[in-house]
């Protein structure tokens, strides 16, 4: 991304011409090392082109794609010229700013040079300037204006106090890319100001992207503070952006008209009431942009000239962006949309002009605007012919498929393959009131099929999950929006389409990853709606239990399973380690994940046999395949109910060795049932639960009422607990952190809470206190070097001088190769290993355990990681320290002989799977499964560990 700083610019500089000039901007970025001396020839071709001046005494001459070659890494370089180089056609240019960029970067630049050509001539001042800092000074231009539109506008929203509402309006704020984690915080802590008439503002500094104003009003009247409560302002202030908007309030509400904010009934009626940019309802029309490297100067100024030749107004913006679109006259303004090949730019044009104007934008914009440009479906078809991958084939009847075991069990049941539909319909439709007719029809009969999936579910997250959509089906933010579409000409799907696709991107565009991943819940709506008015029927439940086959499942959909309907589940991809495979795990759904693309070609209604132990599919099996399989799931059911049975007794190898098993919980609430399914201890418990309950960090008192219950359920077993685990992957919204491009391998877990030792210290102290003698065990996630163990063990022993604990060990998780291979050194220091196997396996194999078709391959049995594991326990035996293992591997059947054969102390599971875990180590003798494993090591895959452990188990 290009920035601009005092010392890429030369000041006082003369030249007799433009082609002068360009030569002194060539040898610029040589000298610089932007560029080679042959992008002179790029800089004067692309000035053959077309004139780079920009206006207000700016030229911003660049390089064409033939030479982007020449360009050894992307900048620029400014040269002021007072006296001023004639650039054609009379336009004088007192500062030039010469681009050397790879791909279209200098986009970027035009943006942010925008604001200031938008506020008067600079010309004068730019040539006057003595000093860089005044010409910075001077690009950097007004403040932006403040945010104020539709999209920051909820009427009608659900609420039950004040909180909520401030919850709702700080939400808009993120969402129109105002604001960022953490500023509901700050406008928390805020003092209200109450307005009268039942309206409030409020207003914060604190992580603002850029200002902007948003409105929300309950669906009921409420009352804060003892006063009506009917509506809420909540400003992301930046500077005096807001001044006009705020005088324009005060002026509504001493001229006795708040009805126009408490009682509106769009968000028209508020944006118009503020004197904000409204959209007119002129005659618009939506054109993909064909332009090989964007909008850029040339087709912005074709595009600016022909606008020009109409008498009246015309307007563009980006579709699916709200507010009124910039001018398509002005040069600037086109260039700061920042548009690019494929997006879509919707225009409008005052109706006297429209029937000429518009075709003809149509016309010059699928032309190319004076460039040569080609249509994004036809585009090089015989490349793009070779690049498209072949139709998956369905596997034929009696096929035995290799896939990634994800959750233990035997299922039987015709296939439910679920693709994403197809959809075809007019852009155009028959009239407001005939498509707004048969909009109300689509959405009230998905709205009953919704009620009844929520009244017919008899597990309360499914109803949970099932009533957020019926809410976001009843969104009147995305109703307004659809219905803007509706009057402007387009059919019910296209403007259901559109809209919903745009508010599904807003989603997750999101910093907030729970949030983001609701842009899968509306486009499963979207889908449920367009279904509905193309006719397209969605594959139907079978009237029996079923196998769910899809390319990949999220949690969301895991979540939503009726487990009385669904019998077990296939993904084309994903791996054992994946969210959505723990969540099937936890609640006993077997699953296969990883199998290929070919079962999406399944015919609905396929006989499947699914195998959640050995990860084997078969499909259309013969009688004796499924008998062999009910006798199978028989086995396996009196396995399960004899493990039950002797879930209290202990974990104990036939020549005597015995192995603790634990249980993994994330929630206080969840200790007491894991006590009741046999747990010797809790080895993993997760406490950022605790954390993303609050608005903002807990106090002391809040930890340590949560982590006394645990003990207090545990009676007496040890507690493991994780410190904070959160980062760029999974921020705390009150904990702003700036954006990673990999946040797996950025600042998270103990590199986070070491650079906030406060929050730290008081999660620390809160469990001291709670302890009250009983076996605490406390380990830090993702530790990478010795000196982070050193400074966290470091705080923990200044806060035992203050509180006492009697029975406390200090230990680490084992996740990154470097702490396994500094095992021996850690070892000395620490009371205890836990090797989290999910991360441990996914940076040991530089595989992303979600990536769709990587994630297969990201097995926990690999000889690679098995090293490392053996590493770990070998090291802390040598010290007289114990091992356990925490992540899902710990529960995987083919697993337990190995992780046992090489001396793991403890195996931490889903509560679920302990009694299984049990009697599997019950069956081992431990001198069996050292050898076992000995062998595993001298293996090449993770396919060959699981084979030798099969044919030995």
């Amino acid at each position: 991304m290009l920035e601009l700083d005092a010392s890429q610019i030369q000041m006082g500089r003369v030249a007799a011409d433009k082609g002068e000039a360009l030569a002194m901007l060539g040898d610029a970025l040589a000298a610089a090392g932007l560029a080679t001396p042959a992008y002179l020839e790029g800089l004067q071709a692309r000035e053959a082109q077309g004139s780079t001046f920009l206006g207000q005494g700016i030229a911003i001459p660049h390089g064409t794609p033939q030479t982007r070659d020449q360009v050894l890494r992307t900048g620029v370089s400014l040269i002021q010229f007072p006296n001023g180089v004639d650039w054609g056609n009379g336009q004088q240019v007192y500062l030039a700013i010469a681009i050397a960029a790879q791909s279209d970067e200098h986009l970027h630049l035009l943006q942010l040079l925008t604001r200031a050509l938008g506020e008067g001539d600079l010309s004068q001042a730019l040539r006057e300037a003595s000093e860089p800092a005044q010409i910075l000074e001077l690009l950097q231009g007004a403040p932006q204006a403040m945010a104020l539109d539709g999209q920051l506008v909820a009427l009608g929203q659900p609420a039950e106090d004040f909180d909520e509402l401030l919850w709702q309006g700080a939400r808009l704020l993120r969402q129109a890319g105002c604001a960022r984690s953490g500023f509901a915080l700050g406008l928390a802590r805020g003092e209200p100001l109450p307005l009268g008439d039942g309206l409030w503002w409020l207003h914060s500094e604190v992580s603002v992207e850029r200002p902007g104003l948003a409105f929300v009003t309950p669906a009921q009247p409420l009352s804060f503070r003892g006063e009506a409560l009917r509506g809420l302002f909540c400003l992301a202030s930046q500077g005096e952006a807001h001044r006009q908007a705020l005088e324009r309030l005060c002026d509504v509400l001493i001229g006795g008209r708040a009805a126009a904010f408490s009682e509106a009934s769009d968000s028209r009626q508020v944006i118009e009431a503020l004197g904000g940019e409204v959209p007119p309802d002129w005659p618009c029309l939506s054109v993909p942009l064909l332009n090989a490297h964007g909008l850029h100067a040339r087709p912005a100024k074709a595009l600016s000239e022909l606008a020009q030749g109409f008498a009246g107004e015309i307007r563009v913006r980006l579709l699916g962006d709200s507010g009124a679109g910039v001018s398509a006259k002005s040069l600037s303004r086109l260039l700061a949309l920042g548009a690019r090949r494929g997006q879509m730019l919707e225009f409008s044009a005052e109706p006297a002009i429209a029937d000429s104007a518009l075709p003809a934008i149509r016309a010059a914009v699928e032309s190319g605007l004076g460039e040569r440009v080609e249509p994004i479906s036809e585009a090089l078809p015989e490349v793009a012919a070779q690049l498209q991958p072949a139709p998956p084939v369905a596997p034929v009847a009696g096929s035995r498929l290799v896939a990634v075991a994800a959750s233990p069990g035997i299922a039987i049941g015709p296939a439910l393959v679920r693709t994403p539909p197809e959809f075809h319909f007019d852009e155009q439709g028959q009239g407001l009131e005939h498509e707004l007719s048969r909009l109300d029809t689509a959405l009230a009969a998905v709205a009953s099929q919704l009620q009844r999936l929520v009244d017919g579910a008899g597990v309360a997250s499914i109803r949970e999950i099932f009533s957020a959509h019926l809410a976001m089906l009843d969104d009147p933010a995305l109703r307004e929006d659809v219905e803007a579409r509706l009057a402007k000409g387009a059919s019910a799907e296209a403007a259901w389409q559109v809209e919903v696709e745009a508010a599904a991107k807003r989603q997750e565009a999101l910093h907030d990853p729970l949030l983001a991943e609701r842009a899968a819940d509306l486009r499963d709506i979207g889908n449920r709606v367009l279904a509905h008015l193309c006719g397209v029927e969605l594959p139907s439940e079978p009237n029996e239990p079923y196998i769910l086959v899809m390319a990949e499942v999220v949690p969301s959909d895991v979540a939503a399973l009726d487990r009385q309907r669904v019998a077990g589940i296939v993904t084309a991809r994903g791996g054992a380690t994946a969210h959505s495979a723990i969540i099937a795990r936890a609640l006993g759904i077997p699953a296969l994940v990883g199998a290929g693309d070919g079962v999406l070609a399944l015919a609905q209604g396929t006989p499947l046999l699914l195998d959640g132990d050995s990860g084997l599919l078969r499909v259309a099996p013969d009688a004796a395949e499924r008998d062999q399989a009910l006798h199978e799931r028989e086995v396996a059911q009196k396995r399960q109910e004899q493990a039950h049975a002797r879930r209290f007794e202990a974990a104990q190898t036939r020549d005597g060795v015995r192995v603790e098993v634990a249980a993994n919980i994330g929630a206080s609430g969840e200790t007491s049932e894991a006590v009741e399914l046999g747990a010797d201890a809790v080895g993993l418990l997760r406490t950022e639960l605790v954390f993303m309950e609050h608005a903002q960090a807990p106090d002391q008192a809040a930890q340590e009422h949560e982590y006394r219950r645990v003990l207090d359920a545990l009676d007496g077993r040890p507690l493991v607990v994780r410190t904070l685990d959160v980062g760029g992957d999974k921020p705390l919204p009150y904990w702003p952190m700036p954006a990673e491009e990999n946040p797996f391998l950025g600042v998270r877990g103990i590199r986070l809470s070491l650079q906030r030792p406060e929050i730290l210290e008081t999660q620390l102290r809160a469990l001291l206190a709670s302890a009250d003698g009983r076996p605490l065990r406390i380990m830090f996630p993702m530790v990478g070097s010795v000196e982070e163990w050193r400074a966290a063990r470091d705080l923990v022993q200044r806060l035992r001088e203050e509180v006492e604990v009697r029975d406390l060990q200090v230990g680490i998780m084992i996740e990154v190769p470097s702490a396994a291979l500094l095992a021996p050194v850690l070892a000395r220091e620490v009371d205890f290993f836990s090797i989290g196997t999910n991360d441990l396996t996914q940076y040991c194999l530089a595989i992303d355990r979600g990536h769709p078709q990587l994630s297969a391959q990201a097995d926990g049995l690999h000889p690679a990681v098995l090293r490392l594991i053996e590493m770990t326990v070998s090291a802390a035996h040598a010290q007289g320290k114990w091992v356990g293992v925490c992540g899902e591997l710990a529960s995987d059947r083919l697993a337990v002989p190995l992780l046992v054969g090489l001396g793991v102390d403890e195996l931490s599971v889903t509560p679920r799977s302990m009694a299984l875990v049990k009697a599997r180590v019950r069956e081992l003798d431990s001198r069996q499964a050292r050898t076992l494993a000995d062998r595993a090591l001298t293996l090449d895959s993770a396919s060959a560990v699981r084979a030798l452990v099969a044919e030995m188990h």
